[in-house]
């Protein structure tokens, strides 16, 4: 399998260097060149498929044997170590919860697999890479999480000033060893752009091999293809068409979604649920991409103006607006809309939803307004814990932090605070 850059100015390459390079050397995001065969018999009878089986069956061909069979299954079993439940909250709607991994965030699986390969790749090397990442929440605690201890891997995490919930700052920023911190003057937008910015710095990339950890990474975008896979495993009932709703930031987790749907898996639509960030859903509406400055809402991790992985679902569809207006539909929601939904569904069912998860699910019922037969699985994609100055205010009651959240909240934060380029270039030029 090779992978090309989406700027088609790079040399092709495979898994490998892909996963080690991040980015192409034109800066475009790595791609498949092409998607491998359909693996119908494999969803036919996925009952018989236990989930790492399943993951092994989606992930391999794209790995193509980079990594060994026997190595890349233990990779997944490492990766897969809890669940991934399937929740009913009203006739015909389910929440799959991601939240159940070590920083109760979606982006565990992604963090830890890049990791595992990583270390795979790297465990024979001198040389030490540097992973540096922009994050408007999840992302970096994840990553940190995922990559803590991992020899000859530096970790450097971006995350935008006062713009990220306690509970994530202090994921991103207590760990200490191999992962650093960095606390912007700025929007995510703002951190992003000092992430690409530092990728075509030749005197520092000269210096040390970086390579990124967002969903631009294909390590990091692919495992997401599991999840919908899992969910499908648990519907009792296959028969209605299977609608899914994913709340909607830098677009990796969606465009995960729809590359399973390339490899058979029987979905009739997508979702993309926004909050007020509605670059992806005036497209849909216009045809026409116009990134747009990013605003602050209360579900921060979707706080993203020009979405990376959204010229993927493009590139899946090659281009062709109306064949992805057939499988992909979006809408945008306020903060007042979501603060409502996450009350109405607590008062009338006791789910307690994240105002991620709740985007999801605003989604996901503006859509089965006009497709009542269908079968609709929000994805909720971040405990509620993690946004309780959001939630608690909401739905008026106290949560208890699980142990992942409370092993982390009475620790020292350790983050510097840079305004500039120049700052994280003299940080990544002298990091150890």
């Amino acid at each position: 399998m090779q992978f090309f850059s989406l700027h088609g100015k790079a040399p092709k390459v495979g898994f490998k260097e892909a996963v080690i390079k991040g980015i192409a050397p034109d800066k475009g995001l790595y791609f498949p060149e092409i998607i491998p065969a359909r693996l119908n018999e494999v969803f036919k009878n996925i009952d018989q498929y236990a989930p790492n089986e399943l993951a092994f069956e989606m992930i391999n061909p794209f790995i193509d044997g980079e990594i060994p069979e026997a190595d890349l299954k233990n990779i997944i079993e490492d990766t897969l170590c809890f669940d991934f439940p399937l929740e009913k909250v009203e006739e015909n709607i389910f929440s799959l919860e991601l939240f159940h991994g070590p920083t109760m965030a979606f982006k565990d699986v992604g963090g830890r697999f890049m990791a595992r390969c990583l270390s795979y790749f790297n465990k024979e090397q001198s040389n030490e890479v540097t992973v540096l990442v922009a994050t408007s929440g999840d992302t970096g605690g994840a990553v940190a999480s995922g990559f803590l201890g991992v020899k000859g891997v530096n970790v450097v995490i971006l995350y935008p000033s006062g713009k990220v919930s306690e509970v994530q700052e202090k994921q991103l920023t207590t760990l200490g060893q191999n992962i650093k911190a960095l606390e912007v003057d700025g929007t995510f937008d703002d951190c992003q752009a000092l992430v690409k910015e530092a990728f075509l710095d030749k005197e520092i990339t000269d210096e040390i091999q970086l390579t990124s950890a967002n969903s631009i990474n294909v390590a990091r975008w692919l495992p997401q293809m599991f999840y919908f896979a899992f969910a499908y495993k648990q519907l009792k009932d296959r028969s209605k068409p299977l609608v899914f709703s994913t709340p909607s930031g830098n677009f990796g987790n969606i465009c995960a979604g729809i590359m399973a749907q390339q490899l058979g898996l029987p979905v009739s639509q997508f979702i993309a649920s926004t909050n007020a960030n509605r670059v992806v859903p005036n497209f849909m509406a216009k045809g026409e991409y116009i990134p747009l400055r990013s605003v602050a809402t209360i579900s921060n991790a979707m706080d993203v103006g020009d979405p990376s992985n959204f010229i993927r679902i493009r590139e899946i569809y090659k281009n062709d607006f109306e064949l992805i207006k057939e499988n992909l539909s979006s809408y945008s929601f306020t903060d007042d809309e979501t603060r409502a939904a996450m009350l109405k569904v607590y008062q009338e069912t006791g789910y307690i939803m994240d105002p991620h998860g709740a985007v999801g699910y605003l989604g996901l019922k503006k859509y089965l307004e006009s497709n009542p037969g269908a079968t609709g699985i929000f994805l909720e994609t971040a405990h509620p814990v993690k946004f309780l100055d959001v939630v608690e205010p909401v739905i008026n009651k106290k949560i208890a932090y699980p142990p992942q959240i409370k092993s982390v909240m009475d620790k020292k934060k350790e983050a510097r605070f840079i305004s500039s380029y120049a700052e994280l270039k003299d940080f990544l030029l002298k990091v150890d």
